[in-house]
């Protein structure tokens, strides 16, 4: 028969090694995520910058019109700093475009569907407020997601006949 306390020492050698196991596992998740964060924060901080200088903004302009310091969006542009949805929103304010482009980059919203690039130049258009770009964005969305259910290919602006009905042409 086994000792009391040799039983004991062996479930805690057994607990322990499990416990070693299950703390490695969430180590490495843990290591994961903190990657993505990071991930995240640098590539909304590459397009932060990319936009300042394309709209020819200084760092320090862009931060007092976004009402942070310079060392903060600095960090912020270097992926050091992940931005809360406001500072973004200030961000997106001082650089004249629309803070749904920002919570993209950052992981905050879903991207939207459709072209890129018709998504871009809408956002990019000037003469636009920045409520019509919303609304254009949605209607644009929702156009993509009705052809994609249907399975109906949009029309051809080129194309100067319209579509018919099978049933129409017979």
């Amino acid at each position: 028969m086994q000792n009391p306390s040799d039983f004991v020492r062996g479930q805690v050698t057994t607990v322990r090694g499990v416990v070693d196991q299950v703390a490695s596992s969430v180590a490495g998740t843990v290591a994961a995520e903190r990657s993505k964060v990071s991930a995240t924060g640098s590539q909304v901080g590459e397009f932060i910058r990319e936009q300042r200088n394309a709209a020819r903004v200084s760092l320090r302009e862009l931060a007092r019109t976004a009402g942070v310091s310079n060392p903060y969006l600095s960090q912020v542009e270097r992926g050091l700093r992940k931005p809360s949805a406001e500072i973004l929103a200030a961000i997106a304010k001082g650089l004249k475009i629309s803070a749904e482009t920002l919570y993209e980059q950052a992981g905050i919203l879903d991207r939207r569907d459709g072209n890129p690039d018709t998504v871009v130049a809408i956002r990019a258009d000037a003469s636009l407020s920045e409520r019509h770009k919303a609304v254009l964005l949605e209607l644009y969305e929702t156009y993509v997601r009705e052809h994609a259910v249907s399975g109906a290919a949009p029309a051809d602006p080129t194309d100067p006949t319209p579509n018919r009905p099978a049933e129409e042409s017979a």
